[in-house]
Parts: C-alpha cells; sequence; structure tokens
C-alpha cells in the first residue's frame, strides 16, 4: 500500500515540533548533549506519529527500495570476513541484510523508538549512544556506514564522532556515507518554511568540506560516488569539489542549478573514507 500523502497541516505541526526540539540542541552544551540526542528523538517519534520513518517502518515496499540502494553503494566492501557498523541505524532494516553477508553487525542509534523489538540476527547488537560516541573496541570494524547521519549532529561533535569511527575500523576499513548537499538544501522538515535548515538538520555540508574534515581526522583517501539507476560509479572527487566552488561563485544562480535533478546526483555526498 502505497504511503499517505501528508497534509499541509501535518507538515507545519511536524515543523513547529521539530524546531522546538532542534533548538534544544542547536544551544545546549557538550555535556547536555549526552543526553539530550536521545531525548529529542524519542519525544519527536512519539509527538509526531506520522513522521516518514515511523512510515517507513510500516510499508515493506519503502524499506526494500531504500535497501536496494544502500545495498548497491556498500556490496563492494562486504566480504563474509567483516564486522559491519551502521551508525543512525534506525529501523535496523538495512542492519539486517547486511547481518546476512557479513560475520557481525553492530547497529547503534540514540533512540530505540522505531528499532525492532524481536527478530534480531544472531550476529547483530542494537547499542543506543548518546549521538556522539562509536562504543566498540577500536580497530574492531571493516565497514562503518551511515545514511543521513552527519547533517543530524551538532556541528561541534561532528569532529569529535568521526574521530571515533577512525578509531573503531581496522586499517583499511571504510566509512561510507551519505549526506545531503547544502548546496541543494535545505533537506529537513524546514525545506517548506525556510532557506537554511532550522529543523534536526544542525549543519548540512559540501563534499569540499567534508573531505576537509575526514582528513582532518586522520582519513587519507577519500573516495566520491555519483548514483545513476540502480549503481553507483566512482566518481572524481576533485570534480566534485571544483564544481561545488564553482556554483558557490554563482550565488543564488549557483543554488539554483544545484537544485536540478542532474547537480543533485553529482553533488550529492557519498563518500567513502579509508583508514590508512
Amino acid at each position: 500500500m502505497p504511503a499517505m500523502r501528508r497534509q499541509p497541516e501535518g507538515i507545519r505541526r511536524h515543523y513547529e515540533i521539530e524546531r522546538e526540539l532542534s533548538d534544544r540542541l542547536r544551544n545546549s552544551d557538550w555535556q547536555e548533549r549526552a543526553r539530550l540526542y536521545s531525548e529529542v528523538y524519542d519525544e519527536l517519534f512519539r509527538r509526531v506519529p506520522d513522521h516518514p520513518q515511523n512510515e517507513r517502518k510500516a510499508s515493506a515496499a519503502a524499506q526494500a527500495e531504500r535497501m536496494r540502494e544502500e545495498l548497491a553503494l556498500l556490496k563492494p566492501f562486504l566480504s563474509r570476513e567483516n564486522t559491519y557498523l551502521e551508525i543512525g541505524a534506525g529501523d535496523c532494516a538495512l542492519a539486517f541484510e547486511v547481518a546476512r553477508r557479513v560475520a557481525r553487525v553492530y547497529a547503534i542509534d540514540v533512540s530505540a523508538e522505531i528499532a525492532p523489538r524481536e527478530g534480531n540476527p544472531a550476529n547483530f547488537e542494537l547499542i543506543i549512544s548518546d549521538g556522539r560516541s562509536v562504543p566498540v573496541a577500536p580497530g574492531s570494524v571493516d565497514v562503518v556506514f551511515s545514511d543521513q547521519l552527519m547533517e543530524h549532529l551538532h556541528p561541534d561533535d561532528a569532529r569529535e564522532q568521526l574521530g571515533q569511527i577512525h578509531g573503531a575500523l581496522r586499517a583499511g576499513g571504510r566509512y561510507v556515507f551519505i549526506t545531503p548537499n547544502r548546496l541543494s538544501g535545505p533537506h529537513d522538515i524546514s525545506k517548506h518554511f525556510d532557506d537554511e535548515p532550522t529543523g534536526f538538520h544542525l549543519r548540512e555540508y559540501t563534499n569540499r568540506e567534508l573531505v576537509a574534515l575526514l582528513r582532518e581526522t586522520g582519513f587519507e583517501r577519500v573516495q566520491a560516488f555519483v548514483q545513476v539507476g540502480p549503481l553507483h560509479l566512482r566518481f572524481p572527487v576533485a570534480f566534485v569539489t571544483a564544481f561545488e566552488t564553482l556554483l558557490e561563485r554563482l550565488g543564488g544562480p549557483g543554488r539554483r542549478i544545484a537544485r536540478l535533478p542532474l547537480a543533485r546526483k553529482v553533488l550529492g555526498c557519498r563518500l567513502a573514507a579509508v583508514r590508512a
């Protein structure tokens, strides 16, 4: 059954609740955020029962489509001997699928509200974290994955988490992730009302900003990917960052170009960072 179209009043209510909760995070200090990440997301899913993530959990078709896209990006990096870690695992549908292909799976999230209650694979472990930490043994993971996570981190926490991801990876391990590009945003619920993200996307990034941040936290090589139908093709990251620089120099017209379908495909932040 297709997902029900959300009504304007429902979108407005979601926006107002998310603005209220995200402002708590934006205005919090380091110690407060250790508990706030879990609190605000639990509260969001309770107060917004028609949240798209709740809808996806109830829709087998939506889960299958998202998994196909994510697996297409992940498959080249997975093997039977791998330990896989997913951050921001949500409903854990992808983590369950990957568990069939690897030796061990860790799924980390700040909220258990939409996580599965039963039927977990034997090689699967769900970890509820404070939103920043990656509580696994150092050098114990081969592949770390996240989809729509980086933009949800407080900017002061992003570098800390990337450092922990780097520490969790074995030599030669990869952090593979997807996050929306700032130039084509905003991409959270505030896209219906604001020109910059004001909901739970606490910061959206360009590929150039992400590459710099990854190198600052110890990653040495970064690969970019462009989705073409069911495929994810490797793309020169230098080309993508040069394109971003050009669009930013164009100002408003550049932002409009960035929102065109073809530009969005090229700019979409789909990166794999390698630990040397």
